[in-house]
């Protein structure tokens, strides 16, 4: 378990980083850019991909990653600094709900009561995580940030279906297609970037290129060890799968709530906790 603990450290420091950028005025849509480059000098690092008879690749999923992965980290980064480590940790990890409707709706996986009941009590939870009250002047929350919440549970959902697709194509490795995607969110990054750039709306400094190896550390530390708790527990998947979802949940609700003096609503507290059962539930049904 100890795989889990470290992939599940790794999550958290991602959202915290993320916290802190506002904080340091890190501009995050340079740092996740820069992020991407580390991503992919350690996962060749780690895992040497090859790179030969690439003919039969998924281009079209490898694009789409190559564009949703930074998109949807920008968005994630918006909503942790307007709605909070904790509930945006609890939305990313409901995201799980997308790929399991998808896998009886797409790939005519049979369903059964208990997973009906789970996906019941995840979708409870995310309606209890939203911060419906509205916000008083002291707190700079817009009165709709809640739809941070909702792209971020969407954005993951679709992120993990195309990566189960990817795992499923199996006349390339999973390490080489990640390095592929890799490559791609970063151009992709680096071009936005450079309009940015261009425009007068961004500045390339070290600060924040620093800033953004570091995040791309903890982001690939997350996966790495992801992996290799999955290889060390390989005869029980719904372990590490269970583990991760609730360690993550309840790491970052401690240091939301300790670090960064979050308030919760007993409404947002339900939720936290609707969401450590639905992921049970779902693990083992």
């Amino acid at each position: 378990m100890l795989y889990v603990f470290l992939s599940v450290c790794c999550s958290v420091i991602v959202s915290v980083l993320l916290k802190l950028a506002r904080r340091y005025s890190v501009d995050i849509f340079q740092a996740i850019t820069w992020n991407y480059s580390m991503a992919i000098l350690l996962t060749w690092f780690f895992f040497r991909p090859q790179l030969q008879n690439l003919q039969q690749t998924p281009v079209t999923i490898y694009v789409a990653l190559g564009v949703l992965l930074p998109l949807v980290f920008w968005i994630m980064a918006s909503s942790v600094r307007v709605m909070g480590i904790v509930r945006t940790d609890v939305a990313q990890r409901l995201s799980l709900f997308i790929p399991i409707l998808a896998a009886f709706l797409l790939f005519k996986e049979p369903l059964n009561t208990l997973k009906i009941i789970g996906i019941a009590v995840g979708f409870a939870a995310i309606l209890c995580s939203i911060q419906w009250q509205k916000q008083t002047a002291n707190r700079k929350v817009f009165s709709n940030a809640w739809i941070y919440l909702i792209v971020v549970f969407l954005g993951f959902g679709v992120i993990d279906v195309l990566f189960k697709q990817v795992a499923v194509f199996k006349e390339i490795a999973y390490t080489t297609s990640l390095f592929i995607i890799y490559i791609l969110a970063f151009v992709i990054s680096f071009v936005c970037l450079l309009f940015r750039v261009i425009t007068r709306q961004s500045r390339i400094i070290w600060p924040h290129i620093m800033f953004g190896w570091v995040l791309g550390v903890a982001n690939f530390g997350n996966i790495l060890f992801y992996l290799k708790a999955h290889k060390s527990l390989s005869t029980s998947p719904s372990t590490v799968f269970s583990a991760m979802n609730i360690g993550v949940i309840t790491m970052g609700a401690i240091v939301g709530l300790f670090v960064f003096h979050e308030r919760l609503s007993l409404l947002n507290k339900i939720g936290i906790g609707l969401a450590i059962v639905a992921i049970i539930i779902i693990s083992y049904s």
